[in-house]
C-alpha cells in the first residue's frame, strides 16, 4: 500500500501478515480525493476515520495537509499498526492524531462530531451498514456543512436517503456522500 499523493507522496505502507482487511484501492483514493480536492483546503479542516483498518484514508489526509484527523479502529493490533505508522512516518510533522480504540457505531452515538468530514469503511458485509448515514446524520453536534463519505458494496443504494448527495464509484469501490444540507 503506498501515499498516492501530497507530501508523502510514494511513501510504502507495509500491512502485516495478519491485517485480513481490504484496504481502499489506489485508483479509488484517487478518485476520492480527486472530489475532494476542489471542496476543501485540506490544512483548515478536521477528519474523523471510522473503521479506520491500516488507517490508508487518514494517511492520505495526514499527506495533504490536515491538521486534526481521528481515527477510530475497534481491532487492537491494527489500532497498534496504525499508531506505529504514524510515529514512524508523520512523528516530525504538525499534524495532530488521536487513535482511538472504539466501536465506530458507539462513537457515533457518544461522542460530539465536529468535524468537516467523516469517511467511514466498513466491512462490507456488516449488517447494519445501511444505518451509518442516519447515526451521523442525527448528532446534533454534527455541523450542517459537514460531509459523511461512506465506502460500501454495489449492491446497497443511498440514492433515496434524505441526505444522500452524491455518488462515485471506482471499480468495485463505491462511495455514497451524505451531508445535512443537501446541495452540496
Amino acid at each position: 500500500m503506498r501515499i498516492i499523493s501530497g507530501k508523502y507522496k510514494g511513501r510504502v505502507i507495509r500491512l502485516p501478515k495478519y491485517f485480513h482487511d481490504r484496504p481502499t484501492t489506489d485508483f479509488a483514493k484517487e478518485g476520492l480525493f480527486s472530489i475532494l480536492d476542489n471542496w476543501y483546503y485540506f490544512d483548515q479542516i478536521k477528519v474523523l476515520d471510522l473503521f479506520a483498518g491500516s488507517g490508508c484514508i487518514s494517511y492520505e489526509f495526514a499527506s495533504r495537509g490536515v491538521p486534526l484527523i481521528t481515527i477510530v479502529e475497534k481491532n487492537p493490533r491494527y489500532v497498534n499498526f496504525i499508531r506505529s505508522q504514524i510515529k514512524s512516518h508523520f512523528s516530525d510533522d504538525e499534524i495532530v492524531f488521536n487513535v482511538i480504540r472504539d466501536d465506530a457505531f458507539s462513537f457515533l452515538r457518544e461522542r460530539t462530531l465536529d468535524y468537516d468530514i467523516i469517511f467511514a469503511d466498513p466491512p462490507f458485509d456488516l449488517e447494519s451498514i445501511a444505518s451509518l448515514p442516519d447515526l451521523a446524520m442525527a448528532n446534533p453536534l454534527l455541523p450542517d456543512d459537514s460531509i459523511f463519505i461512506l465506502e460500501h458494496p454495489r449492491e446497497i443504494d443511498f440514492s433515496r436517503h434524505p441526505n444522500f448527495f452524491r455518488h462515485k464509484h471506482y471499480g468495485h469501490v463505491n462511495f455514497s456522500f451524505f451531508s445535512k444540507t443537501t446541495n452540496q
